[in-house]
């Protein structure tokens, strides 16, 4: 009985990290990521994580035709200079902040509707470090309201 208890208690507070995590990771988005949508109509999808170094993430998008977007990137500044791609289903690179010093959005125009890939990089630690580092990473997504 005590070891089934100790279980309980150690998932629960396993819980309760992860949610605090989910916390400050939406407070991060919230006062430091969503200003940079400006003057873009933000779509009210969060996209948020806490992730480590070395991790890569990736996200499906679907972008309307005859819509101006914006597509802001941004991370915790323990994470470093953290590279978004944009993909489309073949693959393809449409677009990476890694040609353009790692800016964190990108203002396009879509003539049809696609399916595109997010796709984001968090660079490896670097040097002797053992401790890997984690932070929130955000993806959000504003248009213009072109009426």
């Amino acid at each position: 009985m005590k070891t089934i208890s100790k279980f309980i208690i150690l998932f629960v507070l396993l819980g309760g990290f992860q949610l605090t995590g989910f916390s400050q990771c939406k407070s991060f988005t919230k006062d430091y990521c969503k200003p940079k949508l400006h003057p873009y109509i933000y779509n009210g999808q969060l996209n948020s994580a806490v992730l480590n170094q070395g991790d890569v993430a990736e996200l499906m998008l679907t972008f309307y035709s005859n819509q101006d977007y914006r597509i802001v990137v941004c991370a915790a500044e323990e994470l470093g200079p953290v590279r978004f791609r944009l993909l489309d289903l073949n693959g393809q690179v449409l677009f990476t902040n890694e040609d353009h010093n790692f800016i964190e959005y990108w203002d396009f125009r879509t003539r049809a509707t696609h399916q595109l890939m997010v796709e984001v990089s968090v660079p490896e630690s670097v040097g002797e470090e053992k401790l890997l580092k984690s932070g929130c990473v955000s993806i959000l997504i504003g248009f213009l309201d072109n009426q």
